[in-house]
C-alpha cells in the first residue's frame, strides 16, 4: 500500500477510509476472488430457487379459480347432487356441472384408455378453451367431441373423423389446444376427451354401480368468500361426502408439491450459502493476512482500529455486494433452464422472470453469511499493535472477544429469516440446529486431531514427522481444512445419496413388472364371460377380479363416542389422508394378495355375523383405531358401520388392488357396484388382439394399459430428479470452490515452512510427499464424518420432506466419495506444485 497517508482525525474518515480502499479494489478484487465466487454460488442458487417457486405459487393463486375451474368445487363419487343440494348451490352464484370418467375410445383399428370429460354449456366458467388451431369453444354440441392431441395421435384421428365411446359415436370436432382448467384435473391414466355434459349416460357408462365423478364448479359474486362459502356447505352438508376445493387451493396436489420441492431447494441454496461461508472466512483471512503489513504500517501512521475497520470492512462488503449482485442476476438468468426441466409438470413458462422479494431474500441471505464468516479475521486484525500484526506469520493473531457481537447477530437474522420465510418452521429449525452442531462437530473435530497430533509418538520418517507437525504447529490451518472439507465432502455425500434415492423411488414405486392391464366398471354380471375371453385370447393369462366401488370415512373410534371427520374441519392428524374424501372401497372372504394381517382376525369365508372391516395398519396408528372399534363410512349417501375385526400391513409397491379399508361381505355386496380386473399376460400373448376384444365386448368397461402410464410416472419423477439435481449439484460447486479456497489459503500459511526446509536441504519430492501425507491423514479422518453427516441429512430430506423411500445406491455414494477424496489430494498436490517453485532467498525477504 504505497503511498498511503495517515488518516487525520479532522478528515472524515468514511471518505478517507473509501480512498484506501478503492486503492485496493483496484486490482479487480485481487486476494477476494474466492469470497465472490462463493457468495455468487450461494446467492445465485437462492435466486434461482427463489423466482421459480415465487413465479409458480404466484401462477396457482392468481389463476386459482382457473386451474380449479371455478371459485368453489364439490365433487361426488358415484352420483350426482341431489334436488335440494343442488338448489342449495345454484343460490350461490353460476353452475357448472359435468362427470369425470375413465373410459376407451375406440374405432375400427384401434382402442386407448381416455379421460372422459362431460361438460355443460357454462363451461369454462373462468379462463378460455381452445382448439389447436386457436379457435375460442365451450362444450361440444351433442354428437361431437374435442379430442386431446394425445388421443388423436394413438387413435389415428383428424377433425371429422368418427370414433366410439361406450355405446354412442362420436365426431372430432376439433383437437383440443388450451385446456384452462387442466391443472385441477390432476394426474390423468389417458389423454383427454371432452364431450356434453349427457353423453355418459346415453352411453351407457353411468349405469348403477359404475365408477365415475361429478365436478360442480361455482362461480361467486365478486363479494362472497369461497371459504366462508364452503365452510358452509360442510356444516350444511356434513355426511353428504362434498369433497370441495376452493380457488385458493385450486391444484393441491401441485401447491404442495411446489411447497416441499421449494423447501428442500431453498435448504439446498442455504446449505450452498453455508459451506460458502466457510470458504469466504478463508478467503477474508488469507485476504488479511495478505495485508497485515499493510495494515501494520497504517496503524504506525496513526490509524486507530476504527479506521482499519472501514477500510476493510469497505472492501469487503463491495466484494459481498458484487458476489452477491453477480449470483442474483446468474440465478435469474439460470431460472429458465429450472423451469424448462419442469415443463409440462408445473405451470411456469420459460421466459426469465423476475420477483423482487426472493431476490432481496437471497441479497440478505448473502451478505449476513459474509458478514457472520468475514468478522472474525476482521476483528482480529484491527485490535493488535503494529509489532504483532508484524510477527502474524510466526506468532499468529489470538482471538478478539468482541467477535461475538457481529458473529452472533448475522447468526440471528439469518434464522430469524429462514424461519420468518419458511413454509414448515420446525424443517427449517431442524436444519440450522444441523448446520450449527455440524458445524460445532467438525470444529471440535479439527480441535481434537491438533491435540491428538501432540501426543502421538513421532513416526520415524521425517516426513512423517513433518506432516505430523503441520497439523498442529503455530498457525496451522488444520481447523479450517478439516471444517471446509468436511462440509464439502459431506455435500458429495448428500448430493449422491438423494438424488440416488429418488431414481431408486422411480424403480420402486414404478416397478417394470406390474399388470398389463387394469380393467374398470367391469358388470358383474358379465365376469364370467370377461374371465372366458380372456383364456381364449391369451390361455395362460393370470385374472383377478374385485369388487370396487367409493365411499368416504364418516367417523371413527369406539362405538359410543366415535369422532366425526366433520367436526374436524381441516385439523386431520398427520398421516390421516384417507379421511380426505372418498376412497376406494371393497369387500373380500380371504386376507387379498400382499397384505399381512398384524393386529385381530380375518372374519372367514362364508361369514355371517356383524358388519366387519379390516384397516391399513398406518391409517390405523395415525387416528389412534384399535381393533374392536367401529368405522363408520357413507356411500352413496347412506352410512354403514362396522367393527375394527383386524389391522393390515399393506405391501403398496405391488401394482395390483390395495384398499386402505377392506369389509367383510355382508357390509357392502347389496351396494350397487362394479368390478375391477388386472390381467397379466404370458410373454407370447399378443396384446393388440386382446385389447381389441375386450373394448369391442365391453364397451362400457375401461382397459387400461399399464406400460404409457408407467412411463408418464417415471418421466415426472425423472423430472424431480432433474430439477433436484441441477438445484443440489450448487452445493457441490460450492463445496469445491471451497476446497480449493482452503487448500489455497494453507498454500500462502505454508509457504515460511516449505522455503525453511528446502533451505536445511529437504528436496522437492519430500517436501510433496509431507503435503501428501497431511492431507491423506486429514482426508482419511473426514471421510467417516463427512459420509455419516451426508447420510444422515440425506435420510431426513428423503424420507421426511419429500417422503420416498431411503433407497440409496451404496456404490454410487462411495464412488462419490471416493471421487471427492480423490479431488482433495489432487487438489493438494495441484497447489503444492508453486511451493516447489518459490525461491527461498525472494519468499524470505517477504517475511
Amino acid at each position: 500500500m504505497g503511498g498511503s497517508r495517515a488518516i487525520p482525525v479532522s478528515d472524515n474518515r468514511w471518505a478517507a477510509a473509501w480512498r484506501i480502499a478503492r486503492r485496493d479494489l483496484s486490482g479487480r478484487f485481487r486476494g477476494l476472488r474466492l469470497l465472490l465466487v462463493c457468495l455468487f454460488l450461494g446467492t445465485g442458487a437462492l435466486a434461482a430457487i427463489g423466482t421459480l417457486t415465487h413465479t409458480i405459487e404466484s401462477q396457482l393463486a392468481e389463476r386459482g379459480r382457473e386451474f380449479l375451474g371455478g371459485d368453489i368445487q364439490i365433487a361426488l363419487w358415484q352420483r350426482a347432487p341431489s334436488s335440494t343440494e343442488m338448489a342449495t348451490l345454484e343460490r350461490l352464484g353460476t353452475v357448472s356441472t359435468g362427470i369425470r370418467m375413465q373410459a376407451m375410445a375406440r374405432t375400427d383399428s384401434s382402442a386407448a384408455p381416455i379421460e372422459l370429460k362431460a361438460v355443460d354449456v357454462h363451461w369454462p366458467l373462468y379462463g378460455t378453451a381452445t382448439l389447436a388451431n386457436g379457435r375460442a369453444i365451450g362444450a361440444p354440441s351433442a354428437g361431437k367431441a374435442w379430442v386431446a392431441q394425445g388421443a388423436a395421435d394413438r387413435l389415428s384421428l383428424k377433425p371429422g373423423d368418427r370414433f366410439s365411446v361406450g355405446t354412442q359415436t362420436l365426431t372430432v370436432g376439433g383437437i383440443l389446444g388450451e385446456e384452462p382448467d387442466k391443472l385441477g384435473e390432476g394426474f390423468q391414466l389417458g389423454p383427454t376427451v371432452i364431450v356434453n355434459a349427457d353423453l355418459p349416460a346415453r352411453a351407457g357408462l353411468t349405469a348403477p354401480g359404475a365408477m365415475y365423478r361429478t365436478k360442480t364448479n361455482i362461480a361467486l359474486p365478486a363479494a362472497s368468500s369461497p371459504q366462508q362459502t364452503s365452510d358452509a356447505l360442510k356444516t350444511q352438508f356434513p355426511d353428504a361426502g362434498f369433497d370441495i376445493k376452493t380457488r385458493d387451493n385450486g391444484a393441491p396436489g401441485t401447491d404442495r408439491f411446489v411447497g416441499r420441492m421449494g423447501e428442500f431447494l431453498t435448504l439446498v441454496g442455504l446449505a450452498a450459502l453455508v459451506i460458502a461461508g466457510i470458504g469466504i472466512g478463508g478467503g477474508v483471512s488469507s485476504y488479511l493476512d495478505a495485508r497485515r503489513q499493510s495494515i501494520a504500517t497504517l496503524k504506525i501512521l496513526g490509524a486507530t482500529s476504527g479506521d482499519i475497520a472501514r477500510v476493510y470492512a469497505l472492501e469487503i462488503g463491495i466484494a459481498a455486494l458484487v458476489g452477491s449482485a453477480a449470483g442474483i442476476i446468474a440465478g435469474v438468468a439460470v431460472t429458465p433452464l429450472l423451469a424448462h426441466a419442469l415443463q409440462g409438470l408445473l405451470p411456469v413458462g420459460t421466459g426469465i422472470a423476475f420477483a423482487p422479494a426472493p431476490l432481496l431474500l437471497a441479497l440478505a441471505y448473502g451478505l449476513l453469511v459474509a458478514l457472520v464468516f468475514a468478522a472474525p479475521p476482521l476483528m482480529r486484525a484491527r485490535h493488535f499493535p503494529a509489532m504483532a500484526l508484524m510477527r502474524a506469520r510466526v506468532a499468529p493473531l489470538t482471538r478478539d472477544k468482541a467477535i461475538w457481537l457481529p458473529v452472533s447477530g448475522g447468526l440471528l437474522a439469518i434464522a430469524a429469516l429462514a424461519m420468518l420465510t419458511a413454509r414448515q418452521p420446525w424443517l427449517t429449525a431442524g436444519f440450522i440446529g444441523g448446520a450449527a452442531a455440524a458445524l460445532a462437530l467438525l470444529a471440535m473435530l479439527g480441535w481434537a486431531i491438533r491435540k491428538a497430533a501432540t501426543r502421538v509418538p513421532r513416526p520415524r520418517s521425517p516426513i512423517g514427522r513433518a506432516a505430523l507437525a503441520n497439523l498442529h504447529r503455530p498457525g496451522a490451518a488444520t481447523g479450517t481444512l478439516v471444517t471446509a472439507l468436511g462440509f464439502g465432502l459431506a455435500a458429495f455425500v448428500l448430493l449422491a445419496s438423494v438424488q440416488t434415492s429418488i431414481d431408486g423411488t422411480i424403480a420402486s414405486r414404478v416397478p417394470t413388472q406390474a399388470p398389463d392391464y387394469f380393467v374398470l366398471d367391469l358388470p358383474q354380471a358379465k365376469a364370467e364371460a370377461f374371465t372366458k375371453l380372456v383364456k381364449r385370447v391369451a390361455p395362460n393369462s393370470e385374472i383377478r377380479t374385485v369388487p370396487a366401488m367409493r365411499g368416504a370415512i364418516l367417523a371413527y373410534g369406539p362405538k359410543d363416542a366415535q369422532t366425526r371427520v366433520a367436526s374436524l374441519g381441516d385439523n386431520l392428524p398427520e398421516g390421516a389422508w384417507a379421511l380426505r374424501g372418498e376412497r376406494g372401497l371393497t369387500y373380500a372372504d380371504e386376507v387379498p394378495p400382499g397384505n399381512t394381517v398384524t393386529d385381530g382376525t380375518w372374519w372367514g369365508r362364508m361369514y355371517q355375523g356383524p358388519p366387519e372391516v379390516s384397516v391399513d395398519e398406518d391409517l390405523a396408528k395415525a387416528i389412534g383405531l384399535k381393533v374392536g372399534d367401529y368405522l363408520t363410512i357413507g356411500v352413496l349417501g347412506v352410512e354403514r358401520q362396522a367393527r375394527v375385526a383386524s389391522l393390515r400391513r399393506i405391501d403398496w409397491q405391488s401394482m395390483g388392488f390395495n384398499y386402505v379399508l377392506v369389509f367383510s361381505p355382508n357390509t357392502l355386496r347389496d351396494v350397487p357396484h362394479n368390478l375391477a380386473a388386472t390381467i397379466r399376460l404370458p410373454g407370447e400373448a399378443d396384446k393388440r388382439a386382446l385389447l381389441a376384444e375386450l373394448v369391442r365386448t365391453f364397451p362400457s368397461s375401461s382397459v387400461i394399459e399399464t406400460g404409457p402410464v408407467l412411463a408418464q410416472a417415471r418421466t415426472l419423477l425423472s423430472q424431480v430428479g432433474v430439477a433436484t439435481l441441477a438445484a443440489a449439484s450448487v452445493a457441490v460447486l460450492a463445496g469445491l470452490a471451497v476446497l480449493l479456497g482452503a487448500i489455497a489459503a494453507a498454500r500462502a500459511q505454508r509457504t515460511y515452512d516449505t522455503v525453511i526446509m528446502r533451505v536445511l536441504g529437504a528436496s522437492r519430492l519430500q517436501v510433496l510427499a509431507m503435503i501428501l501425507a497431511e492431507y491423506a491423514v486429514l482426508a482419511a479422518i473426514l471421510a467417516f464424518v463427512a459420509l455419516g453427516l451426508g447420510l444422515i441429512v440425506g435420510w431426513l430430506v428423503v424420507t421426511k420432506l419429500f417422503e420416498f423411500e431411503w433407497v440409496p445406491d451404496w456404490t454410487a455414494v462411495f464412488g462419490v466419495l471416493g471421487a471427492g477424496l480423490a479431488l482433495v489430494v489432487a487438489f493438494a498436490l495441484a497447489s503444492a506444485l508453486p511451493l516447489l517453485r518459490a525461491k527461498p532467498a525472494r519468499a524470505l525477504r517477504t517475511l
